[in-house]
């Protein structure tokens, strides 16, 4: 089963250069929900979103300063990108209605997810990567790149029975099609946004404890990029026992957090010097290195973590769950610049 976070986190478009370099492109649709948009799409570079979109709001907006430069340079790219918007936005209503009526729900809420993925570099210039969909937070259909074939893992349904393209040759033009174009826009994105990529920010460490009895929890918050691992140690040896390993979130700033847990109730207070905490960020050369001292520690019986990293991830994977496949889609031909309608075909 693959859930809302990990349907939302693993989408990925990566070009190598000489720094490895993501792009993401996340869509979700829902059936009506009160106050809340039945359509978002994102557009994620390295962990940082860069545009939006909602079926509220019906247009793109860039969300970094970057692509507001990007677009006054090329102010044809944000009405594109709004075209493509509203585009999608009926694309998905009529699917997941579609989808409604192929497993015979009337009432509810149900979400629809999209995601994609391409890679490629400088000495492969064909992209390869997946186009994958989720419903109701599980597998729905993927589409199997080398054979050109939908798979479903759970509902044991064929994308006939969905409705959904099952020619081979045709999806295999639209796949290809749509690889060339992320490559392209993930190559416009990285020249125009050098300085927010190739940035590197050190973390805040702090330990945390909710009382005397709790496990003790290195949290790290505010670095950049996310190739970053964390861990406890004694004696200078990685600890693997007592040990609970966090995952790398995002904060609402594009910068990312995680924490480890040491589970302390074997350990004599006057073995604490012993245990120390290492953090260690990609590209960087020094660890930070945190010591266990219970003056260190900042604890009560009523503490809770830092409100503001942890509710900025939880609207920003809300925000990601319901997401925008488009922003810098883009084909040139001789009649200028067309929005890509692969996605479009595929499903249709």
């Amino acid at each position: 089963m693959m859930n809302v976070i990990f349907f939302l986190l693993l989408l990925r478009c990566h070009v190598a250069t000489s720094v490895r370099h993501s792009l993401e492109y996340l869509v979700t649709a829902s059936s009506p929900i009160q106050d809340f948009p039945e359509f978002v799409a994102i557009a994620v570079v390295d962990g940082v979103q860069i545009g939006y979109c909602d079926s509220i709001t019906k247009t793109g907006t860039p969300t970094q300063d970057f692509v507001k430069e990007l677009i006054k340079v090329h102010p044809e790219y944000l009405k594109m990108y709004t075209q493509f918007c509203l585009a999608w936005i009926q694309i998905f209503k009529a699917q997941i209605h579609h989808l409604k009526e192929v497993f015979n729900q009337t009432e509810g809420v149900h979400v629809l997810q999209y995601l994609i993925d391409c890679e490629g570099d400088d000495d492969t210039p064909k992209a390869v990567g997946f186009v994958r969909y989720g419903y109701d937070g599980e597998d729905l259909m993927t589409l199997d790149l080398q054979k050109m074939t939908w798979i479903s893992p759970k509902h044991h349904m064929s994308a006939s029975q969905l409705g959904w393209d099952t020619n081979t040759a045709h999806i295999r033009h639209v796949v290809y099609g749509f690889t060339a174009v992320c490559s392209m826009s993930l190559e416009t994105i990285v020249q125009h946004a050098a300085f927010l990529l190739q940035r590197i920010d050190l973390p805040s460490v702090s330990l945390l404890q909710k009382s005397p009895s709790s496990p003790v929890t290195c949290h790290a918050t505010g670095f950049y990029p996310d190739g970053a691992v964390m861990f406890w140690r004694k004696d200078g040896e990685k600890l693997f026992e007592d040990v609970d390993h966090g995952e790398i979130l995002p904060n609402n700033d594009g910068s990312f957090q995680i924490s480890v847990k040491l589970n302390i109730t074997s350990v004599k207070p006057e073995d604490w010097r012993r245990y120390e905490c290492v953090f260690r960020l990609s590209g960087v050369k020094d660890d930070i290195v945190t010591k266990l001292e219970e003056a260190a520690i900042r604890s009560n019986e009523g503490f809770g973590f830092p409100t503001g990293p942890v509710t900025g991830v939880i609207v920003g994977l809300l925000l990601l769950s319901v997401s925008i496949a488009g922003l810098l889609i883009w084909r040139k031909n001789k009649h200028g610049f067309q929005l890509a309608n692969w996605g479009a075909r595929i499903i249709r």
